[in-house]
């Protein structure tokens, strides 16, 4: 009833604004044109690239290493023929080492191994050595040779462009077997190597292609995929903006209503004045919020709001510190200022003294009776082109996991900050929205139960 008494409004003008606007303009193409948004486009991509990036590198060496087993072990099975070959003439060897230099065809043994001479065993690329138990050197065959010792059992070993393998020899009569010695062949694997190498050039440039397609296809998905975010949280961001403004008018009404009514209190039935100062109270409090949200609206947007004016910072915090004096001394906390030195800094007067204010008033009403808050002002070294302003108490402290969220609207970490009359909920964001206005940086420390400590850093004149 107070509602349509003292207002002719109704709350679809808030709509109005928004609506002209977007008839003004019904195809206007969405851009990623906030820097938010463009970060965050980029971060996306890089994601993406990242991910990509990760699963093609995983993919390529799974590729590579499958051919490589491949190749090899094909390698390994001609050597292996080719050692089983080269061990019948072990035994005649072993006997004569005179035998290497004559060819002579040798006797079938019926043991269902070849049975060739030593001289046509090996291939060009191929090597063959001969040991005796005791792994000395008998005899050798070719041009490609290790230079470690054969190993003690089967095994295969691979030095610069060589592969090895190493077999031992047994006598044939299983009832009375014994060590006879060691046969290694070797192979030049320049072959494998060369299409390994051109397997992997051909993976590298794929790859490449791939990367940069991925990168083409990745932002050209980014960018749609977020202009209907950015275009969602532009309509909210004007809606804030348009409602904010629109609310203003219907507030100054009830206040300056409500006001007429307070100042004369023989017309208010006694019943009553507790009512009439509940609407005020919540009158202030919504006309409190309804400029802080309009306040954030106008700093967001994207032109410049900032008031270019030279301000001396001593005087300004000073005057706010001595503003503050009476409500420290309500709760008997010591409000102190330190390090005034005359230093400028260019911006918005109204919006820097909102800045300072929002922190001290914090500062003032989480720190418990009889403790401290103190203002420190000092020029940043080496360069001196910035100042640090910091706003340090000795409250209740914030959690280091809650220090990332500080800053987010309407957010409460605890009952500890719980919602206080009189407060909106923006104060801190109000604050970050200022410093990046400025061009500046504010960064907080705290500790649970010792104090929190906020430093805003400002470009100077």
């Amino acid at each position: 009833m107070l509602w349509k008494r003292f207002t002719d409004w109704d709350i679809g003008s808030i709509l109005r604004v928004r609506k002209k606007a977007a008839a003004a303009q019904p195809n206007a193409p969405a851009k990623l044109g906030s820097a938010p948004f463009r970060s965050l486009a980029w971060r996306l991509l890089f994601s993406y690239l990242l991910t990509m990036g990760a699963v093609l590198s995983v993919s390529i060496i799974a590729i590579y290493q499958s051919v490589a087993y491949s190749l090899y072990d094909r390698r390994d099975q001609q050597l292996l023929t080719l050692a089983d070959a080269a061990a019948h003439n072990l035994p005649d060897i072993l006997k004569d080492r005179l035998a290497l230099q004559r060819k002579f065809p040798r006797a079938l043994d019926n043991d269902g191994d070849l049975d060739i001479p030593w001289q046509d065993l090996q291939q060009d690329q191929q090597s063959v050595e001969w040991f005796d138990a005791k792994r000395r050197l008998l005899g050798r065959s070719g041009k490609h040779f290790p230079n470690h010792p054969p190993g003690i059992r089967f095994q295969t070993w691979q030095q610069d462009q060589i592969r090895s393998l190493t077999i031992p020899v047994y006598t044939i009569d299983p009832s009375a077997k014994r060590l006879v010695g060691y046969v290694r062949v070797n192979g030049s694997i320049e072959d494998e190597q060369e299409e390994l190498n051109r397997l992997l050039a051909g993976m590298g440039w794929g790859g490449l292609i791939a990367v940069i397609l991925i990168g083409l296809t990745g932002w050209w998905l980014t960018r749609r995929s977020l202009r209907p975010i950015e275009q969602s949280f532009q309509q909210l961001k004007q809606f804030t903006a348009d409602a904010s403004h629109e609310l203003r008018n219907p507030l100054t009404v009830i206040k300056t209503s409500v006001d007429v009514l307070q100042s004369h209190p023989e017309r208010i039935h006694p019943a009553d004045v507790n009512k009439v100062e509940r609407i005020a109270d919540a009158t202030r409090q919504m006309t409190q919020l309804v400029e802080d949200l309009l306040l954030l609206a106008r700093t967001n947007a994207a032109q410049p709001t900032v008031q270019e004016l030279v301000i001396p910072l001593n005087e300004l915090l000073e005057d706010l510190v001595d503003a503050f004096q009476a409500q420290a001394a309500a709760k008997q906390i010591s409000l102190t200022i330190a390090n005034l030195p005359e230093l400028q800094v260019q911006g918005d007067a109204f919006q820097l003294r909102r800045l300072f204010a929002n922190l001290i008033e914090n500062a003032l009403f989480y720190t418990p009776m009889g403790g401290t808050v103190e203002v420190t002002i000092a020029e940043m070294a080496p360069s001196r082109d910035y100042v640090w302003i910091e706003v340090k108490d000795s409250g209740i402290g914030i959690e280091a996991a809650h220090l990332s969220n500080i800053f987010n609207r309407f957010w409460r970490a605890d009952q500890a900050r719980s919602y206080r009359e009189g407060g909106s909920g923006l104060g801190l964001a109000i604050v970050q929205a200022i410093v990046q206005a400025h061009e500046g940086e504010i960064t907080v420390s705290s500790q649970v139960g010792k104090g929190s400590s906020f430093q805003v850093r400002l470009p100077l004149v």
